[in-house]
């Protein structure tokens, strides 16, 4: 067997949301009598087929934006970035020049700063638009883009407060309805791995889901220090990760992806959360540093959220499931209940314990072939609601910790909780700023 058909071979698609949508890159399975059932699926796409000429806008031009924008144009043929907003000069310099190397130039008219600079990328000659702002910001333009009609990619998490997430979850429907395709940067979904060991527990190899422990545990992220010269506004957003406004604290920004994972393997949204959480070596804004959330789903199952940024601590990301029947990292191995392994990825880097020269594909890059894909082919997927409700739930943990009360998801959703300053614009911020301390001030 030459290297280009076992590389076809080896290519799984195993994302669920989009089985109908993705057609002939879907998942097919196929349930044997035997006592270990057999799932079989179909080819993963290494690169987007060609087609109709797709151009992209890129709202926030930070880190996020420019990896978002470079994974687009590497996902196929005939894509490129046409226009782009920020409110820092800095980053758009900073991009245009980043483009240059991948032969991609933007022309003066398509450059737009400032906090409404969003609607003029949407104005423009575009079919797709990224979302790469700090999620504050991505209600209000995500709402935006769908009302324009656009194809989105947009970064989690999608929202920092229950209004925007419902704001997202109402978009999504309106998404739905026009016929655009909307993925988000929770990147498991498209990770081969991730979507080979969904489909046997989908398949029954771990029995019923009965409890579930997600983490992201890791050093301090980065921070910024003010410079003379910023207000406060634009020290706060190059600082984003630290303010809860902005980021949603880490909670929702970081762990939203494994509270995720625990979401889509069982199925199932929280009832409620109770947690704790505190703030102990962080040297800028108002976030905590670790949570510890009590999620508690239908059923009684329980899932454990740890997540922490301190340095100097232990590290751990990963999720574990278990099941009735044996249990699962979710990433790449299922255990039987003696600890025997049950299913293993079939890693396309490795045959027999031997490496084969084939690289596994990339989620980041997956994630645009996917969405390009299904552009050119015709197909839909709207990852917004079920990413919006994972963002939720999030924030339901925060909120948990910060109050140090029991937090139902129907509070959650009745909530009319917003936070962020009343006016955008360079100069000082209009709000308080309370780091939050558990039994003084509930948040609903």
């Amino acid at each position: 067997m030459d290297n280009s058909e076992n590389q076809s071979r080896r290519r799984f698609l195993g994302n669920a949301a989009a089985i109908g949508a993705l057609g002939t890159i879907g998942v097919s399975q196929m349930l044997s009598s035997c006592k270990t059932k057999k799932v079989e699926l179909k080819s993963w796409l290494d690169k987007a087929p060609d087609g109709k000429p797709l151009k992209a806008g890129l709202i926030g031009c930070g880190g996020r934006g420019t990896g978002a924008a470079l994974n687009f144009i590497n996902a196929g043929n005939d894509l490129t970035i046409h226009a782009i907003a920020d409110v820092f000069q800095d980053r758009i310099d900073n991009i245009r020049n980043r483009l240059k190397e991948e032969n991609v130039e933007i022309d003066d008219a398509n450059v737009f700063i400032g906090f409404d600079a969003y609607k003029r990328v949407l104005e423009a000659d575009i079919d797709v638009v990224i979302l790469a702002t700090p999620p504050y910001f991505r209600p209000e333009q995500f709402q935006a883009a769908v009302e324009a009609r656009k194809h989105v990619f947009m970064e989690k998490p999608v929202a920092v407060d229950p209004v925007g997430a419902r704001m997202v979850m109402a978009a999504s429907k309106q998404a739905e309805a026009a016929g655009l395709s909307v993925i988000t940067g929770t990147q498991r979904h498209h990770q081969r791995s991730y979507n080979d060991i969904y489909a046997h527990v989908k398949a029954g190899y771990i029995g019923e889901p009965v409890a579930a422990n997600v983490y992201w545990n890791q050093s301090k992220l980065w921070h910024r220090e003010k410079q003379s010269g910023w207000t406060e506004m634009e020290y706060m957003i190059r600082d984003w990760v630290n303010w809860t406004w902005l980021s949603g604290d880490h909670i929702v920004e970081q762990h939203v992806h494994n509270i995720d994972v625990a979401n889509w393997f069982t199925g199932k949204t929280p009832i409620s959360a109770t947690g704790v959480g505190s703030r102990q070596r962080r040297v800028t804004g108002d976030c905590y540093d670790n949570f510890s959330i009590d999620f508690i789903y239908e059923g009684e199952m329980h899932v454990n959220s740890m997540c922490r940024q301190i340095n100097d601590c232990s590290t751990h990301v990963g999720e574990y499931l278990r099941g009735t029947k044996g249990y699962t990292n979710c990433s790449n191995i299922i255990w039987n209940p003696d600890g025997s392994i049950m299913h293993e990825y079939d890693d396309p880097a490795m045959e027999n314990g031997e490496p084969t020269g084939i690289k596994d594909m990339s989620p980041y890059d997956q994630e645009h072939i996917n969405l390009v894909t299904l552009i050119r082919n015709g197909g839909q997927i709207v990852q917004a609601e079920e990413t919006a409700i994972s963002t939720l739930t999030g924030i339901m943990g925060r909120t948990a910790a910060y109050t140090g009360k029991t937090v139902t998801w129907e509070e959650m959703m009745g909530s009319d909780t917003r936070i962020g300053p009343e006016k955008l614009e360079m100069g000082p911020v209009d709000m308080e700023r309370i780091i939050p301390i558990p039994g003084t001030a509930p948040e609903n």
